[in-house]
């Protein structure tokens, strides 16, 4: 294993973006929605976990670079079938924040079940991915759309039922 050497490469902007969803019942979403968590705030522990989370990647992803970041977003937002949650990282530095991005959104999905686990065990993390990227030497990348997860996990129940003769 090596920590990449990119000390020959210029400072340069970069923006990455991730996304991902907790799934969560009506009722729990419900209890999110009405601030009734006894924790306390979900929405605004989940994005100060994913600000801390980006602020720390080199901490807790072994080979990444610490790098300055010129700007963290985490948004928070409570949506049919549970709670999405997008980040947007920035720098002017050698190498990308993409894990940066990763990492905020991960963190602040785990905080969203941890705030909630009481009300709903069975809650799932899903879709954590990069969105898009953009700077350095490979320019930028936008993921192509898909369909929204609950959505995709019906289409293959569908197709799989269909192959089955059932």
């Amino acid at each position: 294993m090596q920590m990449i050497d990119v000390g020959d490469k210029p400072r340069t902007e970069r923006v990455a973006v991730a996304g991902g969803f907790v799934s969560m019942s009506r009722a729990t979403l419900g209890i999110l929605r009405r601030g009734e968590a006894e924790k306390g705030d979900v929405i605004s522990a989940a994005r100060l976990a994913g600000i801390l989370a980006a602020k720390h990647t080199p901490d807790i992803v072994p080979l990444c670079h610490p790098i300055a970041l010129s700007g963290i977003e985490v948004a928070v937002t409570p949506r049919a079938g549970g709670v999405g949650v997008k980040a947007t990282v920035r720098t002017v530095d050698r190498t990308g924040v993409e894990m940066e991005a990763l990492a905020a959104v991960a963190a602040a999905c785990l905080t969203v079940y941890d705030m909630l686990k009481r009300y709903e065990r069975g809650m799932r993390i899903e879709s954590i991915e990069l969105i898009e990227k953009a700077g350095g030497r490979t320019g930028r990348w936008v993921r192509k759309r898909s369909a929204p997860p609950t959505a995709r996990a019906r289409a293959t129940k569908a197709r799989s039922s269909r192959t089955r003769g059932g």
